[in-house]
């Protein structure tokens, strides 16, 4: 009987333990926005963890804004972590912090998604769109037109 509280005292110090070996599990996310035409503006970009985030319908893990003064701009995020993300993001040439469209509602500024992804008539697809990010550094690359 005396090994009962030695095995519940062993079980409920290792449970400690496992929380903050999670917490340590950060990741950094580098993402590069390259084929920019203009260097002009700055790139708006909304950093997403869930589909329904992707959908405007649940808060965005980051967002930021990204002085543009040559044909490529990179951006590092911190303290995510692991997961499933998507990128959208668009280049606001004139400055005005905001995607300015045609009379059609067609975006005439260039805009983009991770995994370089394509919309058919609105945004790409969640499934199209999203990419894994591991604990430790990661890196992702976005042409932006």
């Amino acid at each position: 009987m005396k090994t009962l509280p030695l095995v519940l005292s062993l079980i409920v110090g290792l449970a400690a333990l496992v929380p903050a070996s999670r917490a340590a599990e950060t990741s950094s996310l580098t993402v590069t926005f390259s084929g920019i035409k203009a260097t002009t503006g700055a790139i708006l970009f909304t950093v997403v963890n869930s589909e329904a985030a992707y959908g405007d319908k649940a808060p965005a893990s980051a967002q930021g804004m990204l002085p543009v003064s040559t044909n490529s701009a990179s951006k590092v995020l911190s303290g995510l972590a692991p997961g499933r993300y998507a990128i959208k993001a668009f280049h606001d040439v004139n400055g005005d912090g905001k995607m300015n469209a045609n009379p059609f509602g067609i975006p005439s500024e260039p805009f983009a998604f991770s995994n370089n992804a394509v919309g058919n008539m609105g945004p790409a697809k969640w499934d199209d769109a999203s990419f894994d990010v591991k604990a430790g550094d990661n890196t992702h690359a976005i042409t932006i037109d």
